[in-house]
């Protein structure tokens, strides 16, 4: 393909402005790079953990005033920057809650960082907004919600509960909400204790409510803790209910919360980050029942859709609250829509500018369609339970918590070891599991126990890193015992 004059013309002058085989050069040294970086993952270590201090030493530095060629800059990326870390692409990372990053999405905003259109209002670019209300809409359907629902998408679940708390709040609250309580469970991620601070509350209005065996909100609790605040001169407004905890996967009563909340008054939040995709699946939906009654909910594209992070989202059941607790006007934006077919998503979100989400969950959902994704995460709920079934075939393993999803917590306690050791020995089982560098497991507090967790999530982790991962296990349990 030739070179173009007018681009060439313009390098010349104004260097920002690159010439067409400049760009081609790019492109294709990019490329190559990085189908290589995902060719060689299931060789790569699944994290490396050592020198970060170092390493960000040495990449510190003051602003260039001259520029360097791209190939040394490429090369400082692959080379330098990107192998200490948690390699959260690869097959054997089990650790926190993967985000496998499909390549479609990669070259989806690669295509929209390009075309670069604004989609913070919907006169701007109608076409792109359009795809990603599609994105919407099909994530309402897959987790029950009606034709009043609707959402925008995020850059993760944190944000995402910040705004269902905002939301909310004004909802259910007048200005003056110094002595409004909220209600969620012990094993709630920590964003909504932030969210709740952020959005004005004072942090002992977060009322942390106790779980049961397998790590679920008692809804008998919740309600003793709202009649117990009432009765304080407390008013009670929102619970935050689980659908999938970053520690062992659990699913709240999400049905019993519903009927809490309804007879009550309250608002229903859940954050589905972790597990709410799962309801495209059989097995699932059945997990999840109830989640289509909740007011509003976070999803997580990055988890359960296997989409590079960055990507999250809010849904709820009626679209109007989030309009509500959103729009703002001034006299230099354009008028925004009256038609509830068409979306200005400012008027969703705290957001005016934003990148152009939609496409990167749009792109790899359009070529292959949801069948596919529905298989994959039908495999993670089978290597979760195929785990899980190893471990407990292991001498010394004890399952803290079966998967209710694709969670798995863990610990090793040998016959003979006393209990105040076990915390100091699973953390030795822990680095020699992860020292070999085929899979990187993390750990857990459940009350006053380590935990090691297995969670299965990454697109690419399939049954021969699951094999390998049991096998570093079970070598790893037989040297922490004959050592102690």
């Amino acid at each position: 393909m030739s070179s173009s004059p007018f681009l060439d013309a313009l390098a010349r002058d104004y260097p920002l402005e690159l010439s067409a085989d400049t760009m081609r050069s790019m492109v294709a040294q990019s490329l190559a790079r990085a189908i290589d970086h995902i060719e060689t993952l299931p060789t790569q270590d699944a994290a490396v953990e050592g020198g970060g201090e170092a390493l960000a030493r040495r990449l510190a530095e003051s602003l260039p005033e001259h520029g360097t060629p791209f190939r040394d800059l490429l090369d400082l990326f692959f080379d330098e920057a990107t192998p200490t870390s948690f390699n959260t692409a690869s097959p054997g990372y089990l650790a926190y809650i993967p985000g496998g990053g499909l390549f479609h999405s990669a070259v989806a905003d690669f295509l929209s960082d390009v075309a670069n259109r604004y989609v913070g209002v919907w006169v701007a670019a109608p076409g792109w907004v359009q795809l990603e209300v599609n994105v919407i809409r099909w994530f309402c359907d897959i987790v029950g919600y009606g034709s009043r629902a609707g959402g925008v998408l995020t850059t993760g679940g944190s944000l995402a509960n910040l705004m269902a708390i905002i939301t909310a709040r004004r909802e259910r609250l007048p200005d003056d909400f110094v002595n409004a309580t909220l209600y969620t469970s012990d094993q709630t991620h920590h964003s909504v204790q932030k969210a709740a601070v952020l959005a004005g509350f004072p942090a002992a209005n977060v009322r942390s409510v106790r779980t049961d065996s397998k790590y679920r909100v008692v809804v008998d609790e919740v309600q003793r803790n709202i009649s117990d605040d009432r009765r304080a001169g407390k008013i009670p407004f929102c619970i935050v209910g689980n659908a999938g905890t970053t520690n062992t996967g659990a699913v709240d009563d999400l049905d019993g919360l519903a009927d809490l909340a309804e007879r009550d008054g309250l608002w229903l939040h859940c954050d589905a980050a972790y597990g709410g995709f799962f309801a495209m699946t059989e097995r699932g939906r059945l997990v999840l029942k109830g989640l289509s009654r909740v007011d509003s909910m976070s999803l997580d594209p990055h988890k359960g859709l296997f989409l590079p992070y960055g990507t999250g989202g809010l849904l709820v059941r009626d679209v109007g609250t989030l309009r509500r607790a959103h729009t703002q006007f001034a006299d230099y934006m354009p008028n925004m829509q009256s038609e509830t077919d068409f979306v200005d998503f400012c008027q969703l979100s705290p957001e005016l500018s934003r990148d152009f989400r939609g496409l990167r969950v749009w792109l790899p959902l359009k070529m292959h369609g949801a069948a596919v994704f529905r298989e994959a995460l039908n495999e993670k709920l089978d290597l979760a339970q195929w785990a899980t079934d190893r471990l407990r075939e292991l001498e010394g393993i004890e399952i803290l918590a079966e998967p209710q999803l694709s969670v798995v917590a863990f610990r090793l306690n040998p016959a003979g070891v006393a209990s105040d050791r076990l915390n100091d020995l699973n953390r030795e089982f822990l680095r020699r599991i992860n020292e070999r560098k085929r899979v990187y497991l993390t750990a857990t507090m459940l009350g006053d126990v380590y935990a090691l967790r297995i969670c299965v999530l990454s697109f690419r982790t399939h049954r021969d890193r699951m094999e390998s991962c049991l096998e570093d296990v079970a070598a790893a349990a037989v040297e922490v015992t004959s050592r102690d």
